[in-house]
């Protein structure tokens, strides 16, 4: 047996692969006794959550491509005759267009739980990075996708954010022309589009495994955000976490389903439900709900340039994060004044969700300049200020004291004594 990888499981067919390829090795110790923090709240569900989203989306995707027509002349009725004709295809449709939505639910919720627990905070700051470059890649298929229905929104939608690269100097013109494969959006644009949608969802699968790489290199954050210092501040993933992760499953599945059987078009455009028109406008344009505080931000600058410059740049400014918060605590849990500035700024991210899908003229102009203000001043003044202004909170001695300590000290099960625990 030279050469082969000594496997510990029983069956015996099992063993013979695992001997020649440990697969079930590798899944045992990364996600079997792979040593997990004991004290995650139901915040940490939704990595897991985000990665059943793609999968969803990857199964439906192919099914509805290989009835879709990619071409201005066929895509809407394709689509059409997918959800009236094929079997089960409106089922299909409807869980890949409401499933964008939800995957982004899933990503903003995850990202709000690493922005309050401080999960981007050295030793995982290339952790962090890579997940925004998921954010990015998913923002790109979700703006392809929502081009491949044809509607008018489709249509529009397409022509305007692509004309934003215009503004970038000397190569902007050029840059334009290659993403349309033409001189206007139309048939090699839908082309390209439809075959970039169909691949990037294979390239995020491939940066969400160097994210659970890094992951399971640094090892998870917690609510507390210190490091586990020894084996009572630990569990096994298996099976703890695998069962609290599939309770979050079965709760995001039957919003999931309540969304798909009784509000399919709720987040959708009714202009999208027309077909697309170059010769007619419409009314108010507007992307996704999930683009619409980055298209406020795009709006709030009267110069398109610096409109263009400013929206990438929110997205950007979260590269820099881990260097930008200078507190040596992560978790806003100890951190009182960072905790309700972070309130703050989701407010402000929601108000320029609203702003963005408002037309831009009065107060909501005026709301949107003031919240892209906030929302850059949250991450390049308020972050490293308050880093060294503000007084946190003393943290536990350990994750397991927080967890085993009753209020106030007292025994332990097994007759030991606990300290009482620090105010927090």
């Amino acid at each position: 047996m030279v050469g082969l990888h000594k496997s510990e499981f029983k069956n015996p067919v099992i063993n013979w692969v695992d001997t020649r390829l440990p697969l079930f090795t590798m899944m045992t110790k990364e996600y079997g006794v792979f040593p997990t923090p004991k004290n995650f709240n139901y915040f940490w569900n939704f990595g897991a959550l985000a990665m059943i989203n793609l999968m969803i989306m990857i199964v439906t995707g192919i099914f509805l491509a290989m009835n879709y027509n990619a071409s201005t002349a066929g895509a809407f009725d394709s689509v059409e005759r997918i959800v009236r004709d094929v079997n089960y295809g409106w089922l299909l449709r409807y869980v890949h267009a409401n499933g964008a939505s939800m995957f982004f639910i899933v990503v903003y919720i995850h990202m709000f739980r690493g922005l309050y627990y401080g999960s981007y905070k050295k030793p995982r700051e290339l952790l962090w990075m890579i997940g925004v470059v998921i954010l990015l890649l998913m923002m790109a298929t979700a703006f392809m996708g929502y081009v491949l229905p044809w509607g008018q929104m489709s249509y529009w939608g397409a022509t305007v954010i692509t004309n934003l690269f215009s503004a970038i100097p000397v190569v902007g013109d050029y840059i334009v022309t290659l993403l349309w494969g033409g001189f206007s959006v139309d048939n090699p644009t839908l082309n390209r589009f439809f075959s970039l949608h169909y691949l990037m969802p294979f390239v995020i699968t491939g940066v969400v495994f160097l994210h659970v790489v890094a992951l399971h290199i640094t090892g998870s954050n917690n609510p507390l955000g210190i490091e586990p210092k020894s084996s009572q501040d630990t569990l096994p993933f298996h099976p703890y976490y695998t069962i609290k992760d599939s309770v979050g499953m079965c709760v995001y599945l039957m919003v999931f389903a309540a969304l798909v059987f009784f509000a399919p078009d709720y987040l959708g455009h009714a202009d999208n439900y027309t077909p697309a028109n170059p010769l007619v406008t419409p009314a108010h344009i507007v992307p996704e709900w999930y683009f619409l505080p980055f298209y406020a931000i795009l709006r709030s600058v009267p110069s398109k340039l610096g409109g263009v410059i400013m929206m990438f740049g929110s997205i950007a400014i979260l590269f820099v994060l881990p260097w930008l918060d200078t507190s040596p605590v992560r978790s806003a849990k100890f951190r009182p004044i960072y905790r309700q500035l972070l309130y703050v700024f989701v407010v402000v991210c929601i108000t320029l969700g609203v702003a963005g899908g408002k037309p831009p003229e009065g107060i909501w102009v005026v709301i949107g300049r003031v919240c892209t203000a906030y929302y850059f001043l949250h991450f390049l003044v308020i972050l490293p200020l308050l880093g060294k202004l503000e007084k946190p909170l003393p943290l536990p001695e350990s994750i397991a004291n927080p967890v085993l300590t009753p209020i106030g000290g007292g025994p332990l099960p097994g007759g030991a004594m606990a300290k009482p625990m620090e105010k927090m």
